[in-house]
């Protein structure tokens, strides 16, 4: 049988961090070794495992980075909010450590930024483009990490100022609508989250995968097999 994978978990008493330690316990593929939180040294958390989980906060993303640098560990990104110097530093990081970064880590979330890219590509230039998020009050960042890459993926594939309205209301766990507006007709695509578990079980899922691969800077995508 297959050894489970060594995960170093950052951000361990936050609501994700949380989530992922309850189902890693039932995941025989994946053992928790360490857990840091805030004002925790992370470097001695890494030595001796194969990935972290980093659900911590962006402003750890250094020390992150530099602690997985040291001990040549892969890591799996879940902060958002990052600023371009925290994701030049990210980039430089994945030269040496294979690394997961997404803003989220949901299956069919990933789903949304392939049909979101693909009907962009049929619909054309007529259907213009835009974005509501809905996240629960404590949610930090606006617009969310999510929101930024369907926007990112828009851009890329023709459109152009999309705008992006983000709503912070009660405990919703996230909801992401991208709305093509065309003469006459309007398509939607909508994602919504009813639980955190989502994300943790693809943060798991991305640990397992991660593990052993060459340095590169991945995304959710190539662990489920859909990238282009």
């Amino acid at each position: 049988m297959k050894k489970p994978v060594r995960v170093a978990l950052i951000g361990a008493r936050g609501r994700m961090g949380q989530t992922i330690v309850d189902l890693a316990k039932n995941d025989p593929k994946i053992e928790i070794v360490a857990q840091c939180d805030l004002g925790d040294a992370i470097d001695p958390a890494m030595k001796g495992c194969d990935v972290a989980i980093d659900f911590s906060n962006a402003s750890s993303i250094d020390a992150v980075c530099s602690a997985a640098s040291k001990n040549h560990t892969a890591l799996v990104i879940g902060t958002t909010g990052h600023s371009p110097d925290q994701r030049k530093m990210i980039e430089k990081t994945a030269k040496s450590s294979p690394i997961v970064f997404a803003s989220n880590f949901s299956v069919a979330v990933n789903a949304l930024f392939a049909l979101t890219r693909r009907a962009t590509e049929i619909l054309g230039p007529e259907f213009k483009a835009e974005i509501i998020e809905t996240h629960h009050t404590k949610k930090l960042d606006a617009p969310s990490g999510t929101a930024k890459t369907l926007g990112e993926i828009l851009k890329k594939v023709g459109q152009s100022d999309v705008p992006i309205q983000s709503i912070r209301e009660g405990d919703v766990v996230g909801e992401h609508t991208v709305t093509f507006v065309g003469p006459s007709e309007r398509l939607e695509l909508t994602h919504r989250a009813d639980s955190r578990e989502i994300f943790a079980r693809g943060a798991l899922r991305a640990a397992e995968w991660i593990a052993g691969k060459p340095a590169c800077l991945y995304s959710m995508q190539d662990v489920i097999g859909i990238s282009k």
